[in-house]
């Protein structure tokens, strides 16, 4: 039987396949008045099509635990009760087609505050609808980005609470998975890093203090996400640095103490957090982190980074490398992959019925 459509159950959700649609932002929400950070109609179609083309898991794009955690003033959030009626439309239609929701709850510290993609990403001053980034520490992430404002002990405290507070509102709008966002240079990964912390108090300095947060945060969530449902950590396995960044042992032990802590599966990316690195990308250039925490841990892991053909991800499971595989550019192209990879690996995959000439 085929690797990626095994089903594969995490506490008390059984995700009906192995392919799974990791968060990429869209820059698509509604940045002013009431709606301000709830999904639109384009979020309802972009995440619809890909569960009606059977993909087993939909985990949403970074949402805000506040306004000033998202990306840009385009990103979605979940810090009121009007997103929460917004996703609850979408959470319903994955639900209806067999698709697990999961939805990554995120903070963007000193990388927040910065245009769409497209229109060139630059960071926005207060003036054209930004706001002033926060970071732990008043370092910026490269010469076109401000110096972020370094936080105090209390105003971590504060975003603590508010991943919590974010977490709740996804269970209330349908989820069966929440994902806590620890990478790409955001603000719990800046934390994690040396390259970005440089604090000399309880959240700086040894490897014990730069993970303080990313526990306290993973604690928070716990305590109020029910014990039956999966939560996930996603992480940069390394900063791509030579000296003085996040490197993959250190992802390796924190994977350790993450499942001490409720943590069910780690989501294995790289780097974000140093600019100008040179990645040596290629096809699935980051399942050798994922495969070594597999290896090295009892933490489940899923992997991504440029995986795309039927045959590489049936491999990367079938040599348990991972245990799922993330398709983000791919899903892009193709809403209906996991129905055709399904089709190629004479698996079985539910269709919708008004699908059914595509049998």
């Amino acid at each position: 039987m085929s690797a990626l459509f095994q089903p594969f159950r995490l506490r008390d959700v059984t995700i009906p396949n192995r392919v799974w649609m990791p968060p990429m932002c869209q820059y698509s929400a509604a940045s002013e008045g009431p709606d301000t950070g709830a999904p639109t109609d384009w979020h309802f179609a972009h995440y619809a099509a890909r569960a009606a083309g059977g993909t087993g898991l939909i985990l949403v794009e970074a949402s805000g635990v506040s306004p000033e955690g998202r990306i840009s003033p385009y990103d979605l959030g979940l810090w009121n009760d009007t997103q929460v009626e917004a996703f609850r439309r979408i959470t319903r239609f994955l639900v209806s087609q067999g698709t697990v929701p999961g939805i990554q709850l995120a903070h963007s510290g000193r990388k927040a505050s910065t245009d769409r993609t497209w229109t060139g990403g630059a960071p926005l001053a207060p003036e054209a609808g930004g706001w002033q980034p926060l970071a732990p520490s008043a370092l910026a992430f490269d010469e076109r980005h401000p110096v972020p404002t370094e936080l105090t002990v209390d105003q971590i405290k504060q975003i603590v609470g508010q991943f919590a507070d974010a977490a709740d509102r996804a269970l209330a709008a349908g989820f069966e998975v929440v994902e806590i966002h620890g990478a790409h240079g955001y603000l719990i990964n800046e934390f994690l890093s040396p390259h970005s912390n440089h604090r000399t108090d309880a959240y700086g300095g040894s490897y014990e203090n730069r993970t303080r947060l990313a526990l306290e945060v993973v604690d928070a969530v716990r305590a109020v996400w029910p014990d039956d449902k999966p939560l996930f950590f996603r992480i940069s396995a390394t900063d791509w640095l030579e000296d003085g960044g996040w490197t993959a042992d250190d992802t390796v032990r924190l994977a350790g103490d993450l499942q001490a802590h409720g943590v069910d599966l780690l989501d294995v990316s790289t780097g974000g957090n140093a600019s100008g690195v040179r990645i040596p990308t290629g096809p699935g250039y980051q399942v050798p982190f994922a495969a070594r925490v597999k290896a090295e841990t009892a933490l489940p892991v899923a992997a991504v980074g440029l995986i795309t053909e039927v045959e590489q991800a049936e491999k990367i499971l079938a040599n348990e490398e991972a245990d799922a595989v993330l398709l983000g550019r791919e899903l892009l192209r193709s809403p209906s992959w996991a129905r055709l990879a399904a089709r190629e690996l004479g698996a079985e995959t539910q269709v919708p019925d008004q699908y059914h000439r595509s049998v």
